[in-house]
């Protein structure tokens, strides 16, 4: 959430980087509602000061004075009574004006509407050249170690069961990253996989209403998480860090459950686009001038480990109009996939594997995380979160990219010392 005293000063703007991040948000309105919500917290603020004046008046008035006090008293609490139901109707809106409204945009993001205008920085590996290469679909029913048959009559269309030596290579990959990002000074921690509401929104996900990707729990303010950021970024929520404690490194493991509502095509095949998966996520809080810096630490991690996989990949900076709402700039890591075909190219296509994003103070804001300066005044800290590994996503690279003419699958070999075998067959 941005400071209301910068839309304030910066209407234009902010007006200009919603439209640049195809936001439909009108901040002339916003700042009519918190124009009114100013003018009503003056007027409540100022009644309470009369009924508390009254208050203290009645302690030494005389027998006299007291009906009119009294008389007085009843018609302010009725009438504070009236002003506070307003302004409480007032501020649920301001809320909902300010919650759509995106955080700022890194001056070098890419400008661009779509997914499409996304801007290749570098590419590592060329795809391998496959004769009539196979989808993860048909190499796990072959091989018996994926089954989406089975359930979809157990759970539904978008489960799965992953068989024999693939439900061990998803431990592998799962240990594999925590072990990398461990290396690099980030503190391991398991997340519950449910969160409040407020947890889920504070972060920037919409966890009620047509448009969320969440599942939510019936009769209950908690919701599945869609990742770990969500339990980690609120890890700190309502506290004050020390700028001495800063940068806190996480990387967090949990189950992810989305909805995947809508019609994605060609992007929900398999493994690709499913309703639960595993994921290891790096997540940081950092002081303000760390957080550039440390989003670049991220993406190198993130990189370090595709290269260790063996798995051709490309990365991206995020345009405008695909950074969501609350990154100031994403990268995404996209592997590539033989067995994603497209219209343009029938040996497969990059696919998203990772994100890292910088968040600036937009979530802690929400949340509440504040950094004690050593000067002594208050900021809001930075956060940051970046994926190290989705084993969904992963295992599909793994098993595209790893096939061989036999029918075998090739394990890359950072992963042999956590599976105990070199092949998939």
């Amino acid at each position: 959430m941005l400071d209301i005293k910068y839309i304030r000063e910066h209407e234009e703007e902010v007006q200009k980087n919603c439209y640049d991040r195809s936001v439909r948000v009108e901040i002339k309105d916003l700042l009519q509602v918190d124009q009114g919500r100013l003018a009503l917290i003056q007027e409540v603020e100022g009644l309470r000061q009369e009924r508390n004046t009254i208050a203290e008046q009645m302690k030494s008035a005389s027998d006299e004075q007291r009906p009119g006090l009294i008389e007085k008293g009843k018609s302010l609490k009725e009438l504070l009574a009236v002003k506070e139901a307003q302004l409480a109707e007032v501020e649920q809106r301001w809320m909902e004006r300010m919650m759509q409204v995106p955080n700022l945009t890194h001056p070098d993001a890419p400008f661009g509407q779509t997914d499409e205008e996304n801007k290749e920085i570098r590419k590592y590996l060329d795809p391998p050249v496959i004769d009539q290469p196979k989808s993860h679909v048909e190499i796990g029913k072959e091989l018996e170690i994926l089954d989406f048959e089975r359930a979809a009559e157990v759970v539904g269309n978008k489960f799965y069961y992953l068989k024999g030596k693939l439900a061990i290579l998803e431990q592998a990959l799962i240990r594999f990253a925590l072990d990398e990002a461990m290396e690099q000074g980030y503190q391991p921690i398991t997340t519950p996989d449910l969160a409040r509401d407020e947890v889920m929104s504070g972060t920037g996900f919409m966890p009620r209403g047509n448009e969320s990707q969440i599942y939510s729990i019936e009769n209950q303010q908690l919701s599945l998480i869609a990742t770990a950021e969500i339990p980690l970024a609120g890890y700190h929520m309502n506290q004050t860090l020390t700028e001495d404690q800063l940068p806190i490194r996480y990387v967090g493991f949990s189950h992810c459950y989305r909805t995947e509502a809508g019609a994605y095509g060609r992007e929900s095949y398999g493994l690709y686009r499913v309703h639960q998966f595993s994921k290891v996520e790096l997540f940081v809080f950092a002081a303000p001038n760390q957080s550039d810096a440390i989003h670049e630490e991220m993406l190198r991690i993130e990189e370090q480990l595709w290269q260790k996989l063996e798995i051709p990949y490309r990365v991206v900076d995020i345009c405008t109009g695909d950074l969501g709402g609350p990154a100031y700039r994403k990268y995404d890591i996209e592997a590539w996939m033989p067995g994603k075909v497209t219209d343009n190219d029938a040996r497969g296509s990059y696919g998203e594997v990772t994100s890292a994003s910088n968040c600036t103070d937009f979530q802690s804001r929400r949340l509440g995380i504040r950094m004690k300066q050593k000067d002594g005044t208050n900021v809001y800290a930075h956060t940051l979160n970046g994926t190290a590994l989705a084993t969904s996503r992963a295992m599909i690279a793994i098993l595209e990219n790893g096939q061989r003419p036999d029918g075998t699958i090739v394990v890359p070999k950072a992963l042999v010392p956590y599976t105990g075998f070199a092949t998939l067959n």
